[in-house]
């Protein structure tokens, strides 16, 4: 049995979707998480990651362990608390959806230095693990979806500036090898797409995958920062908007480790905006 925490997010939803069709038992658990958003046959428990405890009986019985590094709430999970609960339960293999910016913000609070404290943890567990590192998701676009909706619009920052954005379902393919297959122990996957693209090269796919023209519209740093505050921590946009507008060269670069896991090269945006494009009609 598998465990998938943040199993209604964008890349748990694929996950569960992904273990469920290999034929996997899978007790999916999010805060809230219902029979409706989970694949016939598979277990919904609601719990949260700030609250190890309300993971223990979903963790009974498991042989392994998605666990999603807390997002927002990050720095209100205990790790140590649901690795323990975990290995009581019977856990045997964790992997860990973690971030790119471990490595390429190591000075960040909020994008290296707390997502390295999560990764030491699981490294320290005494189970074997596998952590996941992805860069920017090409589901961020999901921010876009009301104004292209409402008036085929798109306002953005640093319109020129590519990053190789990768899928969520290629990121939840990659964790289902590790989570069922052997050979991932201790090993340590950097995820991106097969290209970097730029916001203005986002919206002409998008703009393609619902068949109408999609106005660009860039908007300075200050713009965009003040709409960001509105919902993240100015630390957080801080760190964002730099990643977005000056990428470190670790961050600009094209990872194989899609394709060595999973024998195929990464989707690319167009791809994720075609079987997307309902969203944004």
């Amino acid at each position: 049995m598998i465990v998938v925490t943040g199993a209604t997010g964008n890349v748990g939803r694929e996950l569960v979707r992904v273990l469920s069709a290999a034929g996997e038992r899978v007790i999916a658990t999010s805060r809230g998480v219902s029979e409706r958003d989970v694949p016939k046959g598979v277990r919904a428990v609601r719990a949260d990651l700030t609250d190890a405890g309300s993971l223990r009986p979903a963790l009974d019985g498991a042989r392994a362990l998605f666990l999603q590094n807390g997002g927002a709430s990050a720095p209100l999970i205990s790790p140590r608390d649901i690795l323990d609960a975990a290995k009581a339960g019977g856990v045997e293999r964790v992997v860990l959806l973690s971030s790119q910016g471990v490595v390429t913000r190591p000075e960040s609070a909020s994008h290296g230095r707390l997502a390295r404290g999560i990764e030491d943890t699981v490294r320290d567990s005494g189970l074997d693990w596998t952590l996941l590192r992805p860069g920017g998701f090409h589901s961020n676009a999901f921010a876009w979806a009301e104004p292209v909706r409402a008036h085929r619009t798109v306002a953005a920052p640093f319109g020129d500036v590519g990053l190789p954005t990768v899928d969520p379902a290629d990121i939840a393919e990659v964790g289902a090898a590790a989570l069922r297959e052997d050979g991932h122990t201790g090993r340590i996957y950097e995820l991106t797409g097969p290209a970097a693209t730029t916001p203005r090269q986002r919206v002409r796919a998008l703009a393609d995958a619902i068949g109408e023209p999609v106005r660009f519209v860039e908007q300075t740093r200050k713009e965009a920062r003040e709409q960001m505050l509105a919902f993240l921590p100015e630390p957080v946009a801080d760190t964002t908007l730099d990643i977005l507008g000056d990428p470190t060269p670790r961050e600009r670069q094209i990872s194989p480790d899609v394709e060595r896991v999973l024998g195929r090269a990464p989707r690319d945006f167009a791809q994720w905006a075609r079987r997307n494009a309902a969203a944004f009609r």
